[in-house]
């Protein structure tokens, strides 16, 4: 069995992330369950330049449809509501979205980078409240700005041992030796693979255990066949880990990382295959 912890659904500008590719890309490579946050509650495109006003959508709206795809294909995908946190902030309209449409929210989505927050801004109370109110994990990119650092995460999940927390790409490979020994501090701070090398990977096992790391993908990032090539068509890190990956660790801590923190972290009840 295989869970992606980290994939997209969502258009904008020039990416168009559909529902469809996600469901194509998992039933060909051999993916049980994704998890997915919509692209469209992105906020700044580029350092510094919000998305222009004729693109952007509500917190809700995006929140809304993320839901309906989780929805129609129960047995496959899962919402995580990607959260605008630099203008938008949880409201009583999203905590009845939530109420009312529970069993298909897996969790909160942070990108600290497309909103220029920082995960530990004492604005983020709000946020850190819902997600504990509906005992909901906090999945945050991690990387390209200093204010999507690990180390912002680390004070956020520390700050609400009550929430538990999932650093995406720790730190995408910059500086990972830090984000890894963060990870490893806190017991309710997780890192996941998505774009991350198997040897970091592999060092996070050694340091972390095999308990504390998620995988995840981006998919579909790069197009509908995102798990087999990239964009300049170099064979994509998702084939490393569904079979050189295997063997370089033992089927506890691999059958871990693939599926079984997931299940434990998210609460995701599928049957064995």
């Amino acid at each position: 069995m295989i869970i992606d912890s980290h994939a997209h659904i969502g258009r904008i500008l020039t990416l168009n992330l559909s529902v469809r590719k996600v469901l194509y890309s998992m039933e060909r490579y051999g993916v049980d369950f994704s998890l997915v946050s919509s692209i469209e509650s992105t906020e700044y495109f580029k350092p510094g330049s919000r998305l222009p006003w004729p693109l952007r959508k509500t917190q809700y709206i995006v929140c809304k449809k993320t839901i309906r795809a989780a929805k129609k294909h129960p047995d496959k995908l899962g919402a995580l509501l990607w959260l605008q946190i630099d203008r938008r902030l949880p409201d009583k309209r999203l905590y009845r979205l939530i109420e009312k449409n529970r069993e298909f929210v897996y969790g909160i989505k942070l990108h600290p980078f497309r909103s220029e927050t920082a995960p530990d801004d004492p604005k983020l109370e709000p946020v850190y409240s819902l997600a504990a109110h509906f005992g909901l994990p906090v999945v945050s990119h991690t990387g390209d700005a200093e204010q999507a650092s690990v180390r912002h995460l680390y004070n956020a999940a520390k700050a609400h041992p009550d929430v538990n927390f999932v650093a995406v790409h720790m730190d995408l490979d910059r500086e990972s030796e830090d984000a890894i020994a963060l990870i490893a501090d806190l017991p309710n701070l997780y890192g996941d693979t998505t774009w991350v090398s198997l040897k970091r990977t592999l060092y996070a096992v050694k340091k972390c255990g095999s308990e504390k790391i998620l995988f995840g993908t981006d998919n579909p990032i790069d197009g509908k066949d995102h798990m087999l090539y990239n964009r300049a068509g170099q064979r994509s890190l998702c084939q490393e880990y569904f079979n050189e990956f295997r063997s370089m660790v033992s089927a506890e801590d691999y059958d871990n990382i693939m599926y079984k923190n997931a299940q434990r972290l998210f609460g995701i009840s599928l049957p064995r295959i």
